[in-house]
Protein backbone atom coordinates (compact mmCIF):
# COMPACT_ATOMS: atom_id res chain seq x y z
CA UNK A 1 0.00 0.00 0.00
CA UNK A 2 1.46 3.31 -1.01
CA UNK A 3 -0.39 5.70 1.27
CA UNK A 4 -1.35 7.92 -1.69
CA UNK A 5 -4.75 8.70 -3.14
CA UNK A 6 -6.73 7.11 -0.29
CA UNK A 7 -9.78 9.14 0.71
CA UNK A 8 -10.83 8.67 4.31
CA UNK A 9 -12.84 11.71 5.36
CA UNK A 10 -13.66 11.72 9.03
CA UNK A 11 -11.12 9.03 9.89
CA UNK A 12 -7.85 9.47 11.76
CA UNK A 13 -5.15 7.18 10.40
CA UNK A 14 -2.47 5.97 12.81
CA UNK A 15 0.58 4.41 11.19
CA UNK A 16 2.28 2.07 13.66
CA UNK A 17 0.80 -0.08 16.41
CA UNK A 18 3.48 0.36 19.05
CA UNK A 19 3.09 2.13 22.38
CA UNK A 20 2.56 5.58 20.86
CA UNK A 21 0.30 4.41 18.06
CA UNK A 22 -1.88 2.31 20.34
CA UNK A 23 -2.19 5.17 22.83
CA UNK A 24 -2.95 7.71 20.08
CA UNK A 25 -5.70 5.51 18.66
CA UNK A 26 -7.19 4.88 22.09
CA UNK A 27 -7.25 8.56 23.05
CA UNK A 28 -8.78 9.63 19.74
CA UNK A 29 -11.50 6.98 20.04
CA UNK A 30 -12.22 8.05 23.64
CA UNK A 31 -13.02 11.47 22.21
CA UNK A 32 -15.39 10.01 19.62
CA UNK A 33 -13.15 9.84 16.55
CA UNK A 34 -13.06 6.93 14.13
CA UNK A 35 -9.54 5.53 13.81
CA UNK A 36 -7.71 3.14 11.50
CA UNK A 37 -4.46 1.69 12.86
CA UNK A 38 -2.02 0.45 10.20
CA UNK A 39 0.49 -2.06 11.59
CA UNK A 40 3.01 -3.75 9.28
CA UNK A 41 3.65 -6.79 11.46
CA UNK A 42 3.42 -9.73 10.79
CA UNK A 43 3.71 -8.91 7.06
CA UNK A 44 7.03 -7.20 7.79
CA UNK A 45 8.90 -7.78 11.04
CA UNK A 46 11.95 -6.10 12.55
CA UNK A 47 15.24 -7.23 14.06
CA UNK A 48 13.94 -6.55 17.57
CA UNK A 49 10.29 -7.71 17.61
CA UNK A 50 9.43 -11.35 18.27
CA UNK A 51 5.60 -11.26 18.02
CA UNK A 52 2.95 -9.47 15.96
CA UNK A 53 1.23 -8.01 19.03
CA UNK A 54 0.56 -4.32 19.39
CA UNK A 55 2.74 -2.39 21.84
CA UNK A 56 5.32 -5.17 22.19
CA UNK A 57 8.16 -4.21 24.53
CA UNK A 58 11.43 -5.00 22.77
CA UNK A 59 13.98 -3.78 25.30
CA UNK A 60 13.51 -3.74 29.08
CA UNK A 61 10.21 -4.70 30.73
CA UNK A 62 10.47 -1.72 33.07
CA UNK A 63 8.60 1.56 32.72
CA UNK A 64 11.05 2.91 35.30
CA UNK A 65 10.21 4.71 38.55
CA UNK A 66 6.58 4.88 39.66
CA UNK A 67 7.29 7.53 42.31
CA UNK A 68 4.96 10.39 41.35
CA UNK A 69 6.37 12.78 43.97
CA UNK A 70 10.11 12.54 43.47
CA UNK A 71 10.65 11.25 39.94
CA UNK A 72 9.59 12.91 36.70
CA UNK A 73 8.76 9.66 34.92
CA UNK A 74 6.68 8.55 37.93
CA UNK A 75 4.84 11.85 37.69
CA UNK A 76 4.29 11.21 33.98
CA UNK A 77 2.79 7.81 34.91
CA UNK A 78 0.29 9.52 37.19
CA UNK A 79 -0.60 12.21 34.67
CA UNK A 80 -1.25 9.58 32.03
CA UNK A 81 -3.41 7.57 34.42
CA UNK A 82 -5.52 10.68 34.94
CA UNK A 83 -5.84 10.98 31.15
CA UNK A 84 -7.23 7.41 30.96
CA UNK A 85 -4.09 6.07 29.30
CA UNK A 86 -4.45 2.60 27.78
CA UNK A 87 -0.72 2.00 28.22
CA UNK A 88 -0.92 2.74 31.95
CA UNK A 89 -4.07 0.63 32.34
CA UNK A 90 -2.26 -2.33 30.82
CA UNK A 91 0.92 -1.67 32.81
CA UNK A 92 -0.88 -1.51 36.14
CA UNK A 93 -2.80 -4.72 35.33
CA UNK A 94 0.42 -6.53 34.28
CA UNK A 95 2.62 -5.28 37.10
CA UNK A 96 5.51 -7.34 38.50
CA UNK A 97 7.49 -6.79 41.71
CA UNK A 98 10.34 -4.35 41.00
CA UNK A 99 10.93 -2.20 44.05
CA UNK A 100 10.00 1.39 43.29
CA UNK A 101 9.86 0.72 39.55
CA UNK A 102 6.89 -0.21 37.38
CA UNK A 103 7.90 -3.45 35.66
CA UNK A 104 5.43 -5.55 33.67
CA UNK A 105 4.90 -9.02 32.31
CA UNK A 106 5.63 -8.06 28.73
CA UNK A 107 3.36 -10.70 27.14
CA UNK A 108 0.37 -9.87 29.36
CA UNK A 109 0.99 -6.17 28.80
CA UNK A 110 0.87 -6.29 25.00
CA UNK A 111 -2.00 -8.81 25.02
CA UNK A 112 -4.14 -6.45 27.10
CA UNK A 113 -3.43 -3.53 24.79
CA UNK A 114 -4.22 -5.51 21.65
CA UNK A 115 -7.45 -6.85 23.17
CA UNK A 116 -8.58 -3.32 24.08
CA UNK A 117 -7.81 -1.97 20.60
CA UNK A 118 -9.57 -4.87 18.87
CA UNK A 119 -12.63 -4.53 21.12
CA UNK A 120 -13.04 -0.79 20.53
CA UNK A 121 -15.78 -0.29 17.88
CA UNK A 122 -14.35 3.06 16.74
CA UNK A 123 -10.94 1.52 15.95
CA UNK A 124 -10.15 -0.63 12.90
CA UNK A 125 -6.85 -2.52 12.85
CA UNK A 126 -5.31 -3.15 9.43
CA UNK A 127 -2.24 -5.34 9.01
CA UNK A 128 -0.44 -3.58 6.17
CA UNK A 129 2.67 -1.56 5.45
CA UNK A 130 2.49 2.13 4.58
CA UNK A 131 5.44 2.94 2.35
CA UNK A 132 5.00 6.65 1.64
CA UNK A 133 3.80 9.79 3.33
CA UNK A 134 0.00 9.97 2.97
CA UNK A 135 -1.36 12.79 0.84
CA UNK A 136 -3.82 15.34 2.20
CA UNK A 137 -6.85 13.45 0.89
CA UNK A 138 -6.18 10.78 3.49
CA UNK A 139 -7.16 13.30 6.12
CA UNK A 140 -5.59 13.42 9.56
CA UNK A 141 -2.66 11.02 9.96
CA UNK A 142 -0.41 10.22 12.91
CA UNK A 143 2.94 8.59 12.14
CA UNK A 144 3.97 6.58 15.19
CA UNK A 145 6.31 4.07 13.59
CA UNK A 146 8.86 4.34 16.36
CA UNK A 147 12.58 3.73 16.27
CA UNK A 148 12.28 0.81 13.85
CA UNK A 149 10.49 2.60 11.02
CA UNK A 150 10.45 0.51 7.83
CA UNK A 151 13.04 1.62 5.32
CA UNK A 152 10.63 2.76 2.59
CA UNK A 153 8.66 5.02 4.92
CA UNK A 154 11.86 6.22 6.62
CA UNK A 155 13.24 7.22 3.25
CA UNK A 156 10.01 9.08 2.45
CA UNK A 157 10.23 10.95 5.75
CA UNK A 158 13.86 11.79 5.12
CA UNK A 159 13.08 13.03 1.62
CA UNK A 160 10.33 15.29 2.96
CA UNK A 161 12.25 16.66 5.94
CA UNK A 162 15.79 16.67 4.63
CA UNK A 163 16.96 15.24 7.95
CA UNK A 164 18.94 12.13 7.01
CA UNK A 165 21.47 11.86 9.79
CA UNK A 166 19.37 11.78 12.96
CA UNK A 167 19.73 8.25 14.23
CA UNK A 168 21.20 6.34 17.17
CA UNK A 169 21.65 2.75 18.30
CA UNK A 170 19.60 1.07 21.01
CA UNK A 171 20.83 -2.10 22.72
CA UNK A 172 18.76 -4.87 24.31
CA UNK A 173 19.54 -6.59 27.63
CA UNK A 174 19.66 -10.41 27.92
CA UNK A 175 17.04 -12.48 29.79
CA UNK A 176 17.94 -15.46 32.01
CA UNK A 177 15.85 -18.48 33.01
CA UNK A 178 15.29 -18.13 36.76
CA UNK A 179 15.91 -21.79 37.55
CA UNK A 180 19.41 -21.58 36.06
CA UNK A 181 20.55 -18.93 38.58
CA UNK A 182 22.69 -20.30 41.45
CA UNK A 183 20.71 -19.08 44.47
CA UNK A 184 23.49 -20.19 46.86
CA UNK A 185 25.67 -17.40 45.45
CA UNK A 186 22.98 -14.70 45.23
CA UNK A 187 20.50 -12.95 47.51
CA UNK A 188 17.24 -11.08 47.10
CA UNK A 189 17.15 -7.39 47.99
CA UNK A 190 15.91 -4.13 46.52
CA UNK A 191 18.27 -1.17 46.67
CA UNK A 192 17.58 0.72 49.91
CA UNK A 193 14.78 -1.75 50.68
CA UNK A 194 12.32 -0.24 48.21
CA UNK A 195 9.21 -2.15 47.13
CA UNK A 196 8.85 -5.27 49.23
CA UNK A 197 12.60 -5.11 49.91
CA UNK A 198 13.43 -8.25 47.94
CA UNK A 199 12.43 -7.61 44.35
CA UNK A 200 15.85 -8.15 42.75
CA UNK A 201 18.27 -11.07 42.63
CA UNK A 202 21.77 -9.78 43.36
CA UNK A 203 25.12 -11.20 42.23
CA UNK A 204 28.07 -9.83 44.24
CA UNK A 205 31.58 -9.32 42.86
CA UNK A 206 34.64 -8.55 44.94
CA UNK A 207 37.33 -6.27 43.55
CA UNK A 208 39.31 -9.06 41.86
CA UNK A 209 36.19 -10.55 40.29
CA UNK A 210 35.07 -7.16 39.05
CA UNK A 211 38.47 -6.35 37.51
CA UNK A 212 38.51 -9.73 35.79
CA UNK A 213 34.96 -9.21 34.48
CA UNK A 214 35.82 -5.80 33.01
CA UNK A 215 38.96 -7.19 31.35
CA UNK A 216 37.06 -10.07 29.77
CA UNK A 217 34.27 -7.74 28.67
CA UNK A 218 36.64 -5.28 27.01
CA UNK A 219 38.39 -8.08 25.14
CA UNK A 220 35.16 -9.67 23.90
CA UNK A 221 34.12 -9.59 20.26
CA UNK A 222 31.27 -7.23 19.44
CA UNK A 223 29.05 -6.99 16.38
CA UNK A 224 30.78 -4.98 13.68
CA UNK A 225 29.12 -1.88 12.30
CA UNK A 226 28.38 -1.32 8.65
CA UNK A 227 30.18 1.64 7.14
CA UNK A 228 27.02 3.77 7.22
CA UNK A 229 26.54 2.98 10.93
CA UNK A 230 30.01 3.95 12.10
CA UNK A 231 29.22 7.57 12.99
CA UNK A 232 25.73 6.99 14.44
CA UNK A 233 25.71 8.06 18.11
CA UNK A 234 24.32 6.04 21.00
CA UNK A 235 21.70 7.41 23.36
CA UNK A 236 23.40 7.69 26.77
CA UNK A 237 20.40 6.23 28.59
CA UNK A 238 20.79 2.86 26.85
CA UNK A 239 24.51 2.39 26.23
CA UNK A 240 25.82 -1.11 25.58
CA UNK A 241 27.66 -2.35 28.66
CA UNK A 242 30.91 -2.80 26.75
CA UNK A 243 30.75 0.82 25.56
CA UNK A 244 30.32 1.97 29.16
CA UNK A 245 33.25 -0.19 30.29
CA UNK A 246 35.47 1.34 27.64
CA UNK A 247 34.93 4.78 29.21
CA UNK A 248 36.79 3.77 32.36
CA UNK A 249 37.29 0.69 34.54
CA UNK A 250 35.09 2.04 37.32
CA UNK A 251 32.26 3.23 35.07
CA UNK A 252 30.22 0.04 35.52
CA UNK A 253 30.45 -0.03 39.31
CA UNK A 254 29.07 3.49 39.42
CA UNK A 255 26.49 2.63 36.78
CA UNK A 256 24.48 -0.59 36.34
CA UNK A 257 26.76 -2.50 38.75
CA UNK A 258 26.72 0.07 41.56
CA UNK A 259 26.64 -1.65 44.98
CA UNK A 260 25.14 1.22 46.99
CA UNK A 261 22.01 0.48 49.01
CA UNK A 262 22.75 -3.26 49.07
CA UNK A 263 24.29 -5.45 51.76
CA UNK A 264 25.65 -8.89 50.92
CA UNK A 265 24.34 -11.22 53.67
CA UNK A 266 27.28 -13.57 53.11
CA UNK A 267 29.73 -10.90 54.32
CA UNK A 268 27.52 -8.37 56.10
CA UNK A 269 29.13 -5.66 53.96
CA UNK A 270 28.59 -3.89 50.69
CA UNK A 271 30.15 -5.72 47.74
CA UNK A 272 32.64 -4.05 45.41
CA UNK A 273 30.12 -4.36 42.54
CA UNK A 274 26.70 -5.96 42.11
CA UNK A 275 24.82 -7.30 39.10
CA UNK A 276 21.05 -7.12 39.59
CA UNK A 277 18.43 -9.28 37.90
CA UNK A 278 14.80 -8.14 37.71
CA UNK A 279 11.73 -10.36 37.23
CA UNK A 280 10.59 -10.26 33.60
CA UNK A 281 7.33 -12.23 33.55
CA UNK A 282 4.39 -12.87 35.89
CA UNK A 283 5.35 -16.50 36.44
CA UNK A 284 8.75 -15.45 37.78
CA UNK A 285 10.51 -17.83 35.39
CA UNK A 286 12.48 -15.14 33.56
CA UNK A 287 14.82 -12.42 34.84
CA UNK A 288 16.57 -9.73 32.85
CA UNK A 289 20.06 -8.52 33.69
CA UNK A 290 19.49 -4.89 34.62
CA UNK A 291 21.45 -2.38 32.56
CA UNK A 292 23.29 -5.06 30.56
CA UNK A 293 22.34 -3.90 27.09
CA UNK A 294 24.97 -5.21 24.72
CA UNK A 295 26.14 -5.58 21.15
CA UNK A 296 28.48 -8.49 21.90
CA UNK A 297 28.23 -11.50 19.62
CA UNK A 298 26.02 -14.21 21.10
CA UNK A 299 28.79 -16.75 21.89
CA UNK A 300 30.74 -13.96 23.60
CA UNK A 301 27.71 -13.05 25.71
CA UNK A 302 27.48 -16.61 27.00
CA UNK A 303 31.20 -16.65 27.82
CA UNK A 304 31.32 -13.22 29.46
CA UNK A 305 28.09 -13.23 31.45
CA UNK A 306 28.73 -16.73 32.84
CA UNK A 307 31.76 -15.34 34.67
CA UNK A 308 29.37 -13.45 36.98
CA UNK A 309 28.99 -15.22 40.36
CA UNK A 310 25.65 -16.99 40.37
CA UNK A 311 25.36 -17.05 36.58
CA UNK A 312 28.00 -19.68 35.85
CA UNK A 313 25.32 -22.09 34.59
CA UNK A 314 22.87 -19.47 33.37
CA UNK A 315 20.55 -20.41 30.53
CA UNK A 316 19.39 -17.49 28.41
CA UNK A 317 15.85 -17.09 27.09
CA UNK A 318 17.07 -14.13 25.04
CA UNK A 319 20.54 -12.80 24.40
CA UNK A 320 21.26 -9.12 23.99
CA UNK A 321 21.05 -7.38 20.64
CA UNK A 322 21.38 -4.08 18.85
CA UNK A 323 19.06 -2.16 16.58
CA UNK A 324 19.16 1.16 14.79
CA UNK A 325 16.93 3.87 16.18
CA UNK A 326 15.73 6.79 14.05
CA UNK A 327 14.12 10.08 15.03
CA UNK A 328 13.32 13.40 13.40
CA UNK A 329 14.48 16.87 14.35
CA UNK A 330 11.15 17.73 15.97
CA UNK A 331 12.01 21.26 17.23
CA UNK A 332 12.68 22.24 13.62
CA UNK A 333 10.04 20.18 11.83
CA UNK A 334 6.94 20.06 14.07
CA UNK A 335 4.56 22.73 15.27
CA UNK A 336 3.28 22.89 18.84
CA UNK A 337 0.45 20.44 18.07
CA UNK A 338 2.92 17.84 16.71
CA UNK A 339 1.99 18.59 13.07
CA UNK A 340 4.61 18.41 10.34
CA UNK A 341 5.00 22.03 9.27
CA UNK A 342 5.37 21.13 5.59
CA UNK A 343 2.30 18.83 5.67
CA UNK A 344 -0.04 19.86 8.52
CA UNK A 345 -2.39 16.90 7.99
CA UNK A 346 0.43 14.68 9.30
CA UNK A 347 1.39 14.44 12.96
CA UNK A 348 4.27 12.53 14.47
CA UNK A 349 4.13 10.71 17.79
CA UNK A 350 6.29 8.50 19.95
CA UNK A 351 9.98 7.79 19.90
CA UNK A 352 10.41 8.99 16.34
CA UNK A 353 9.82 12.53 17.69
CA UNK A 354 12.98 12.37 19.78
CA UNK A 355 11.59 11.39 23.16
CA UNK A 356 13.29 8.45 24.80
CA UNK A 357 11.60 5.77 26.84
CA UNK A 358 8.45 3.68 26.71
CA UNK A 359 6.35 6.04 28.81
CA UNK A 360 7.54 9.20 27.07
CA UNK A 361 6.73 7.64 23.68
CA UNK A 362 3.23 6.68 24.81
CA UNK A 363 2.74 10.15 26.32
CA UNK A 364 3.38 11.85 22.98
CA UNK A 365 0.99 9.37 21.38
CA UNK A 366 -1.59 10.36 23.97
CA UNK A 367 -1.24 14.02 23.05
CA UNK A 368 -1.22 13.39 19.30
CA UNK A 369 -4.44 11.39 19.54
CA UNK A 370 -6.15 14.10 21.55
CA UNK A 371 -4.93 16.89 19.27
CA UNK A 372 -6.09 15.02 16.16
CA UNK A 373 -9.54 14.19 17.57
CA UNK A 374 -10.15 17.77 18.72
CA UNK A 375 -9.06 19.15 15.35
CA UNK A 376 -11.39 16.77 13.53
CA UNK A 377 -14.26 18.14 15.62
CA UNK A 378 -13.37 21.68 14.61
CA UNK A 379 -11.72 22.57 17.90
CA UNK A 380 -8.19 23.42 18.95
CA UNK A 381 -7.09 21.60 22.07
CA UNK A 382 -4.93 23.69 24.35
CA UNK A 383 -1.44 22.38 24.99
CA UNK A 384 -0.99 20.87 28.45
CA UNK A 385 0.62 23.37 30.84
CA UNK A 386 4.41 23.48 30.69
CA UNK A 387 4.49 22.79 34.43
CA UNK A 388 3.08 19.30 33.83
CA UNK A 389 5.22 16.35 32.75
CA UNK A 390 3.16 16.05 29.56
CA UNK A 391 3.55 19.75 28.83
CA UNK A 392 7.25 19.88 29.67
CA UNK A 393 8.01 16.96 27.36
CA UNK A 394 5.91 18.39 24.54
CA UNK A 395 7.46 21.84 24.92
CA UNK A 396 10.95 20.36 24.75
CA UNK A 397 10.46 18.53 21.45
CA UNK A 398 8.43 21.28 19.77
CA UNK A 399 10.76 24.18 20.39
CA UNK A 400 12.32 23.95 23.82
CA UNK A 401 15.31 21.98 22.58
CA UNK A 402 18.05 23.38 20.38
CA UNK A 403 17.36 22.05 16.89
CA UNK A 404 21.04 22.29 15.96
CA UNK A 405 22.05 19.73 18.60
CA UNK A 406 18.78 17.85 19.20
CA UNK A 407 19.14 14.40 20.76
CA UNK A 408 16.64 11.99 22.39
CA UNK A 409 15.54 12.97 25.89
CA UNK A 410 13.81 11.26 28.80
CA UNK A 411 11.37 13.32 30.85
CA UNK A 412 13.12 14.96 33.81
CA UNK A 413 12.48 17.85 36.18
CA UNK A 414 15.07 19.91 34.31
CA UNK A 415 12.49 20.32 31.52
CA UNK A 416 9.94 21.90 33.89
CA UNK A 417 9.67 25.65 34.51
CA UNK A 418 11.10 26.60 37.93
CA UNK A 419 8.90 27.14 40.94
CA UNK A 420 8.10 30.79 41.79
CA UNK A 421 10.98 32.71 43.33
CA UNK A 422 11.21 32.22 47.07
CA UNK A 423 9.29 28.91 47.08
CA UNK A 424 12.42 26.89 47.80
CA UNK A 425 14.73 27.86 50.65
CA UNK A 426 17.57 26.09 52.39
CA UNK A 427 15.09 24.80 54.92
CA UNK A 428 12.80 23.09 52.40
CA UNK A 429 15.01 22.39 49.37
CA UNK A 430 14.36 18.67 49.80
CA UNK A 431 10.73 19.42 48.93
CA UNK A 432 11.47 20.85 45.49
CA UNK A 433 10.45 17.80 43.47
CA UNK A 434 7.29 17.04 45.50
CA UNK A 435 6.24 20.68 45.14
CA UNK A 436 6.83 20.58 41.38
CA UNK A 437 4.80 17.35 41.20
CA UNK A 438 1.97 18.85 43.26
CA UNK A 439 1.88 21.89 40.95
CA UNK A 440 1.89 19.63 37.89
CA UNK A 441 -1.08 17.55 39.00
CA UNK A 442 -3.07 20.63 39.97
CA UNK A 443 -2.48 22.23 36.57
CA UNK A 444 -3.20 18.96 34.79
CA UNK A 445 -6.58 18.83 36.54
CA UNK A 446 -7.41 22.29 35.21
CA UNK A 447 -6.35 21.27 31.69
CA UNK A 448 -8.51 18.13 31.81
CA UNK A 449 -11.55 19.83 33.34
CA UNK A 450 -13.19 21.00 30.05
CA UNK A 451 -12.91 17.51 28.55
CA UNK A 452 -14.43 15.92 31.64
CA UNK A 453 -17.26 18.45 31.68
CA UNK A 454 -18.01 17.77 28.02
CA UNK A 455 -18.11 14.03 28.67
CA UNK A 456 -20.61 14.53 31.48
Amino acid sequence: MSGKGQSAAGVIHVIGGGLAGSEAAWQAARLGARVVVHEMRPLHSTQAHRTDRLAELVCSNSLRSDDAENNAVGLLHEEMRRCDSLIMRAADASRLPAGGALAVDRDAFSARIQAAIEAEPLIELKREAIEALPQADWGSTIIATGPLTASALAEAIAAETGERSLAFFDAIAPIVHADSIDRAKTWRQSRYGKGDGADYINCALDKAQYEQFVSILLAADAVAFHEWEATTPYFNGCLPIEVMAARGRDTLRWGPMKPVGLTNPATGRRAWAVVQLRQDNALGTLYNIVGFQTKLRHPEQLRVFRTIPGLEQAEFARLGGLHRNTFINSPKLLDQALRLKSRPHIRFAGQITGVEGYVESAAIGLLAGRFAAAEQQGEMLARPPAATALGALLAHITGGADSTSFQPMNVNFGLFPPLPAGTITRANRGEKKPLMAKRALAELGEWLAPTKEAAE
